[in-house]
């Protein structure tokens, strides 16, 4: 017999678990040999509670069991049974109800996926962040995945937090919109950083409390069994800075951040809750929000490779291609290849701007601007178009950019005598053990000589020949007018793109220029 069950009276409340199978046994004891239709009501006294219950299903016992014979596992539902000393009582929750039910005398519970059944995996728009989002969907959301009781037992606990953290342009906040999309919860809270942020007293700190009211209430009701409650974060470095850096302030920056560190993983844990962080920088951010409990995944959305380019472009053709509106001549793989170093939102202009170039050859230039609809229905965009945007409209922001160090080399390099040829060849060597080795993953190489005999043009030669994907120029005549800061600032940044390719195995070059007039601490990389 199914019964279902839930506290009588409202007051009498608590989240104290309550054994099954002492509650079957209880109840064939308090019930035994009395009879119980399908649908009927009664009450029930247990451990000095009172419970609500209602017969849901019966089932006849089998025939054979009372014979002495081995059981058949044919059972027939029935509207009217007799409870007798070896009858069977399963208990399932009431619908919203907050009883905590423990034991094997229990009904596995009719749970909501957490995941939407109408999503699908493979029309989900990310290109190229396939194993970042196979690694997120791991770690923060396959305990989710599974019943309360089997994570109890297990005495895990889910993850709170994720940072996603990357170049901008490179797919955080299309990353953590799909997340919010992909999840059968409540709709994700979606804050702006500065917005957290008020003029008045204590206001900034009730804003984050706010965001977190909704998962309480509902935690206190339905514990284990409360819905996930997600809530996004965009430009989190904004609110999140280190405690104690900003000097001469009013500290408000420091109270909210011990306000959002307390409600992730404060004296009362939440574990219905999923925090998203994105940011530029993470280093920036409070490191007491970076562990293990609070953003606990930290994810790098990095520039995509080959293989993520050609996703990306498919994706921002898929609609062209459907109309027939995209050249039979344009080729997907080769303009994967010629756009190394393009973040996912350069990709995206990149098709903006081939559609601007094709759209442009259908307008009229006369006394007004009109478009030629004889010529409109014959609209494509072709390869040529394609090549146009990427020579003179888009450029990446990471990466070789030719215009850097063309200037350098612009009237070419003359072999005049053996130490011009010297250095090309040791330089052409030194490329060649950067690719090669792997004992050797920095190779630094100084040029000296007297000025203007072409130390930076033979350098930049070294360079461009490399073919490397990452060539940064560092020219202090770039940094006339900067304060000492704003220096240091723009040698971390290259020193900061540095250290991103060499993460993901890719070569690089640097070349400073008349590095004497950089200080120490300036060029400190």
């Amino acid at each position: 017999m199914t019964i279902e069950i839930d506290f009588l009276q409202k007051k009498s409340i608590d989240s104290n678990p309550y054994d099954t199978d002492k509650m079957a046994a209880e109840f064939i004891q308090q019930f035994n040999n009395q009879a119980f239709s399908v649908g009927q009501q009664l009450v029930f006294s247990f451990n000095e509670k009172l419970f609500g219950l209602l017969v849901k299903d019966i089932e006849a016992m089998d025939p054979s069991i009372l014979k002495g014979e081995p059981a058949t596992g044919k059972r027939q539902k029935i509207e009217v049974g007799l409870v007798v000393g070896n009858s069977q009582v399963a208990f399932e929750k009431a619908e919203n109800s907050s009883l905590n039910l423990i034991g094997k005398a229990k009904t596995k519970e009719n749970r909501q996926s957490i995941i939407n059944p109408d999503w699908n995996f493979e029309k989900m728009g990310i290109g190229g962040l396939d194993k970042e989002f196979s690694d997120i969907f791991r770690r923060a959301f396959a305990s989710r995945v599974f019943p309360p009781e089997i994570v109890e037992q297990m005495g895990c606990k889910h993850v709170k937090g994720i940072l996603l953290y990357g170049p901008p342009g490179c797919g955080k906040t299309l990353l953590a919109r799909q997340i919010g999309k992909m999840l059968n919860a409540r709709e994700p809270k979606v804050v702006n950083g500065p917005e957290i942020l008020n003029k008045y007293v204590g206001e900034s700190e009730a804003n984050i409390r706010k965001l977190f009211a909704d998962a309480e209430e509902e935690q206190r009701r339905l514990g284990a069994n409360s819905g996930l409650h997600i809530i996004i974060f965009d430009e989190i470095d904004a609110i999140c800075k280190q405690r104690g850096s900003m000097a001469g302030s009013t500290g408000v920056h420091d109270t909210v951040v011990n306000q959002l560190l307390s409600k992730i993983d404060g004296v009362e844990q939440l574990n219905n809750i999923l925090v998203i962080g994105m940011t530029n920088r993470p280093d920036l951010i409070d490191e007491a929000l970076l562990r293990p409990g609070r953003l606990e995944v930290k994810m790098e959305i990095g520039l995509p490779d080959e293989k993520g380019r050609l996703q990306i472009l498919h994706i921002h053709t898929a609609r062209m291609r459907g109309h027939q509106l995209l050249s039979a001549d344009v080729d997907i793989k080769e303009l994967a290849m010629e756009t190394k170093n393009f973040s996912g939102a350069e990709l995206e202009g990149l098709v903006r701007a081939a559609q601007s170039t094709a759209m442009n050859r259908h307008i009229k230039a006369s006394t007004k601007v009109e478009v030629d609809m004889e010529k409109a229905e014959s609209l494509q965009v072709t390869r040529g178009d394609f090549l146009a945007s990427l020579e003179n409209d888009i450029k990446p922001a990471f990466g070789t950019n030719q215009e850097d160090y063309a200037s350098y080399i612009m009237n070419g390099i003359i072999k005049w005598g053996d130490p011009v040829t010297r250095v090309l060849d040791d330089g052409e060597l030194l490329v060649q053990q950067t690719k090669n080795s792997d004992r050797t993953p920095l190779v630094s190489v100084l040029l000296e000589g007297p000025p203007h005999s072409g130390k930076t043009a033979l350098a930049a030669k070294i360079a461009e020949e490399s073919n490397f994907p990452f060539i940064k120029i560092c020219s202090p005549d770039k940094m006339i007018g900067f304060s000492e800061t704003a220096k240091c600032q723009a040698m971390k940044k290259v020193s900061r793109f540095y250290f991103h390719f060499n993460f993901l195995s890719l070569k690089c070059v640097c070349v400073c220029t008349y590095i004497c007039l950089c200080t120490c601490r300036h060029i400190n990389l």
